[in-house]
């Protein structure tokens, strides 16, 4: 599966790596588990590590839409980590789509992308 959630212990931090081609069923997976910890610890930072990432399919990326707009304030911090420059333009492409303080990283500083969402 390209979605794996992993929670953090000491904050609300979900990490989810995602690889291949996203599929509508993945969703089916994530979103549960997403609105699971907003439950439990109110707003989330957001480690999206898209290395290795390929796209979308057409029924993904409408249930993605949909996430960011039922989700727009239930995020604190997203940082994002990938290879590409097409993951590079998404950080700003999302921007809108979420109140999150959205910053992407490189895959080479996926460190500095854990101690961004780490700072208080």
């Amino acid at each position: 599966m390209p979605i794996q959630l992993n929670e953090k212990s000491g904050g609300p931090i979900l990490v989810i790596h995602v690889s291949g081609k996203l599929l509508k069923e993945d969703y089916a997976h994530f979103v549960p588990e997403f609105e699971r910890l907003v439950r439990q610890h109110g707003k989330l930072r957001l480690l999206f590590d898209m290395t290795g990432l390929h796209g979308w399919e057409a029924g993904a990326a409408w249930e993605d839409l949909k996430f960011g707009v039922k989700h727009f304030a239930d995020i604190e911090r997203l940082a994002m980590v990938g290879e590409k420059k097409w993951q590079q333009a998404m950080a700003t492409l999302c921007k809108p789509f979420t109140q999150a303080a959205v910053r992407y990283f490189d895959y080479t500083d996926a460190a500095g992308a854990r101690k961004r969402l780490d700072e208080a």
